[in-house]
């Protein structure tokens, strides 16, 4: 009977240890980023720590490998590969070109992308609500009717609403083609400067002056890595220019009405401590944000030629206050 009791104490220690391993096991989670600009560079930061809010921290039980591509597609293929070779338990790719090389590259390896606006248009996925491979994750799809409504309140009278994008950027002309379309609605002129490189943002904005009442930018990745070339422009030849991310307010913009890349990080997260605990991808529908906050810079729009009024003023979340 002792013996007996003894052989089971051993059993019940040697499967409690064995348990313990696995609870420790490292899980490996590669992160490539296009570029770093704030909004991507928050959206990284959310991840990590959702990551470690639900129990993965790194030098515990967590390898986190991240690298970002500067915005070249050429880097950004060569990371896809890389990492592919690391075989992670799940590589998280941060904009539409990164989701873009790694959905080439890695056909086994689970993939959850952040910070991709149409991920179908990207041919990321077969539909939002069922992926239906190796790859899902958070979209930050614009509420452009809202984005306008806010434009419009703050000029009325504009008609001629000027854009810088990068046309070889899925997301970005995705954005473009619905933002033209939703202006024309408004009986409003979308006018275009295009910029296939952060170089080319400024001579695309300069473009723009003496045809445009105000400038709108979109999240494309090339052209808000550069938005203080915009800015720029925009503050020398008094045109307002708007933004489709808060981030950008903080570095000039007048208002924007958009989420915060923090929570989309967040979420995203969430996603990826799921895939690590054993959901697949293939049926995991791609998940958007829903809430919206109002920034605005009163002294950017000074230096723009507008006044903010004071009920706008009031509903906005974040007053930024910014001096020259």
């Amino acid at each position: 009977m002792a013996k007996k009791t003894l052989r089971t104490l051993i059993g019940a220690s040697l499967l409690a240890a064995a348990s313990l391993v696995q609870a420790e096991e490292t899980r490996v989670v590669a992160i490539t980023q296009i570029v770093e600009h704030p909004a991507l560079d928050a959206a990284h930061e959310g991840i990590k720590d959702e990551l470690a809010e639900r129990g993965y921290r790194v030098g515990e039980n967590l390898r986190l490998m991240h690298e970002s591509a500067q915005g070249n597609s050429a880097i950004a293929s060569q990371i896809a590969r890389k990492f592919v070779g690391e075989s992670p338990d799940v590589i998280v790719a941060i904009a539409t070109p990164s989701a873009q090389t790694v959905a080439a590259a890695a056909r086994n390896i689970p993939v959850v992308f952040s910070a991709v606006t149409d991920p179908v248009a990207a041919k990321l996925v077969q539909s939002l609500e069922t992926p239906g491979a190796n790859i899902t994750g958070v979209s930050d799809m614009l509420p452009i009717e809202k984005h306008l409504d806010m434009l419009q309140r703050i000029m009325p009278d504009a008609k001629r609403i000027g854009t810088v994008y990068n046309p070889g950027e899925a997301n970005a002309a995705a954005l473009i083609d619905l933002l033209e379309e939703r202006l024309a609605a408004r009986d409003m002129q979308l006018v275009k400067g295009a910029a296939t490189k952060t170089s080319e943002v400024l001579g695309a904005a300069r473009s723009l002056v003496g045809k445009v009442d105000a400038i709108y930018l979109t999240t494309d990745n090339t052209v808000i890595s550069a938005a203080e070339a915009v800015i720029s422009v925009g503050e020398r030849s008094k045109i307002p220019v708007f933004a489709a991310d808060t981030a950008t307010v903080e570095r000039g913009a007048v208002a924007a009405l958009g989420f915060n890349y923090y929570n989309h990080g967040r979420q995203t997260g969430a996603m990826v401590v799921r895939i690590l605990e054993g959901a697949g991808t293939a049926d995991m529908p791609v998940e958007t944000m829903e809430e919206l906050d109002l920034y605005v810079n009163p002294a950017a729009g000074e230096r723009m030629g507008i006044t903010l009024s004071e009920d706008l003023i009031q509903d906005a979340k974040e007053v930024v206050k910014s001096d020259k």
